[in-house]
């Protein structure tokens, strides 16, 4: 189990402090894993499964990690099982970890383990929002049409709900998202939808080949290429900052999410704003 993290981060807190003060979770990582930390911004030397050594900050960048934690199991052979890109809360961590442990990745599909043996307590409908695109999805991009944000939800996560009751809520991402398309989608609809590079498919399948695993996730897109993606839990102020790292292209220029994230925190203390990461 390979942990990047980074000093201040909260979601990191939250790993350490929330989910492994569990003992349930707490017992798993010890008895299946042997846990190795890395600094997203460390200069240990590091040998990587190809004999090649880098420094930890080299060796994420490599493997583009963009938040923290990011976590990535390998198997006995040193196959990746799972990549956890963000923080799972307690209950959908220890099922990541059921899964690998139990070696279900040679049997199905995360999405689907999570599917067959993890239910929230949460709303049974979908939320609506005004700004959603209208069914049917046509999501063709045509030239300069501003980026798409796609939402992945399912219904019964917990999740979701919290986006729409308090990400969506904030005035700091409802400006963020009158800069894009957004368009939703429910990971188990069989309704047809055009995808951006033109495609007629279902929306389960689209999310299948997305290898969309956790709700909600948010893809963007700009014209027809993935350019980002959210697929963790986030508070607020990475929510906003994921919309406008995306609707001022600053991936262009800027390809470490983190740096970005960094600078954007400045610029806000500057203005005499003091960012709050977890509010």
């Amino acid at each position: 189990m390979l942990y990047f993290g980074q000093d201040g981060c909260p979601y990191c807190k939250a790993l350490m402090q929330v989910n492994f003060s569990q003992r349930p979770i707490v017992d798993k990582a010890r008895r299946h894993f042997v846990a190795i930390a890395l600094n997203v911004w460390g200069d240990r030397e590091v040998t990587w499964l190809d004999g090649r050594t880098q420094s930890e900050k080299a060796l994420a960048a490599r493997l583009k990690v963009q938040f923290t934690p990011t976590l990535i199991f390998l198997d006995e052979s040193g196959a990746v099982a799972l990549r956890v890109n963000g923080y799972y809360p307690p209950r959908r961590f220890e099922a990541a970890l059921d899964y690998v442990a139990g070696a279900m990745e040679r049997k199905l599909s995360f999405q689907d383990w999570l599917a067959a043996n993890y239910r929230e307590e949460a709303s049974a409908s979908l939320h609506d929002q005004p700004f959603f695109l209208a069914p049917p999805l046509e999501l063709r991009r045509r030239p300069g049409a501003r980026p798409l944000a796609v939402l992945f939800e399912t219904p019964y996560c917990a999740g979701c709900d919290e986006l729409h009751r308090e990400g969506f809520a904030r005035a700091e991402v409802k400006a963020e998202l009158a800069k894009v398309d957004v368009a939703r989608v429910s990971l188990a609809d069989a309704q047809l939808l055009v995808t951006p590079d033109g495609r007629r498919l279902s929306a389960e399948r689209w999310a299948r080949e997305l290898a969309i695993a956790y709700a909600p996730s948010i893809v963007f897109f700009d014209g027809a290429r993935e350019v980002f993606r959210i697929e963790a839990y986030v508070r607020p102020f990475h929510l906003a900052s994921s919309f406008a790292y995306v609707s001022s292209r600053a991936y262009r220029r800027e390809p470490s999410f983190q740096r970005y994230l960094q600078a954007r925190a400045e610029a806000m203390r500057r203005r005499g704003e003091e960012p709050d990461l977890w509010r």
